[in-house]
């Protein structure tokens, strides 16, 4: 086993279980206070696992159930956090379908050899999550017993079918995807195809993560905001639904998360999404209002506002707790959360003082400015 004695010390309880906020916000019930999780809560800016990524490597941890349920831990042990989620990540996907990614240190992956042809994505493979995220499901099943101690969800995740086929046609990050889109209006016939196939991958991945034991499931769509609405309809949006429609068979809240998604949202709440995750880039509140109290809502810090000092982070943390329960009295169906990832660069000891705040943040009475 490659777990080692010092990570042992992650696995032990941390208080009294209680109800969870967290899915009582999903399910846009009232709880007893806003729940708090933050998207790459367990990665680079955790001294613990960027001695674990210089030890083994980023793939290591991400398939070795030992090392990625320790990692699934960290953050909620540090901090308290209402929800962890499953450490993985969304590479295993596309090479279960038969695609291969040069990866390094540091590095984004990048395609060894793009999808650019219809005949290339005739080829692409199908295959069961088993074969293709298995490690992924054994950590989901060992690390539940652990947060099942705190009445601590989990949740699973992928990526959204438009950012998967970003990263197999274009081969790696970019600005605007210029390669992607291209492909998705000149060969719309191979583009449908492929998004057809990766519309079953995913959502055969996310079913496959609750079964195993993930009580939510978060899609996320990092790239999709590079899109207008007319082409997110015309060449998105059935795919993203596909893929929900597959994992809702679960059961359990689906997030759906998109960067850059403010011209998006009543499109985003028809695929199936039971919480609509938002990027900083617009008001909670004028959000909230245009998809309706219909839907959960999450979000929506700007991941920079972390690297301020305090009172720069706890004035805009009120800001956004103070627009969600304008909408929501009683802040029944709000998630605070960021509105992307955490920054390598962020200070633990902001993010601590900042689940603090959450968490004591009234939902009666007088609310701080």
């Amino acid at each position: 086993m490659i777990l080692e004695t010092n990570l042992r010390t992650v696995f032990k309880p941390c208080g009294t279980p209680a109800e969870s906020a967290f899915l009582q916000a999903c399910r846009r019930q009232p709880a007893s206070r806003i729940p708090i999780w933050l998207m790459r809560q367990a990665g680079r800016y955790l001294p613990e696992f960027r001695r674990l990524h210089e030890k083994y490597g980023f793939a290591p941890l991400v398939r070795t159930p030992e090392l990625a349920c320790a990692i699934t831990l960290l953050p909620v042990r540090a901090f308290g956090l209402d929800a962890a989620i499953i450490f993985s990540d969304i590479i295993p996907l596309l090479e279960g379908l038969g695609l291969k990614f040069e990866t390094g240190p540091g590095v984004e992956p990048v395609a060894l050899s793009p999808v650019r042809t219809t005949a290339h994505v005739r080829e692409l493979r199908s295959v069961p999550p088993e074969e293709s995220i298995g490690y992924t499901l054994e950590a989901i099943r060992m690390v539940l017993p652990e947060l099942d101690a705190d009445n601590v969800p989990l949740i699973g995740f992928g990526a959204a079918p438009f950012t998967l086929a970003c990263y197999a046609i274009e081969g790696g990050s970019s600005a605007i995807f210029p390669i992607t889109k291209a492909f998705m209006m000149s060969q719309q016939s191979a583009w449908h195809q492929l998004m057809s196939k990766l519309s079953v991958a995913v959502g055969e991945s996310l079913l496959a993560q609750a079964r195993a034991g993930a009580q939510v499931l978060h899609l996320f769509d990092t790239w999709v905001g590079t899109l207008g609405l007319t082409d997110y309809r015309n060449y998105v949006f059935r795919y993203t639904q596909r893929a929900i429609q597959i994992a809702r068979s679960a059961n359990v809240p689906i997030i759906h998360f998109a960067s850059g998604n403010s011209c998006l949202l009543e499109a985003m709440c028809a695929t199936g999404a039971d919480v609509i995750g938002l990027d900083w880039r617009i008001d909670l509140d004028a959000a909230w209002r245009r998809i309706g109290r219909g839907f959960a809502v999450q979000g929506n810090l700007d991941p920079v506002a972390l690297l301020a000092p305090w009172g720069e982070l706890k004035r805009q943390a009120h800001r956004i707790l103070n627009q969600a329960l304008a909408v929501q009295n009683d802040g029944a169906g709000y998630i605070f959360s960021l509105g992307h990832g955490v920054l390598p660069s962020t200070s633990t000891f902001n993010v601590q003082r900042l689940v603090d705040l959450v968490h004591e943040y009234p939902l009666t009475g007088g609310r701080p400015c």
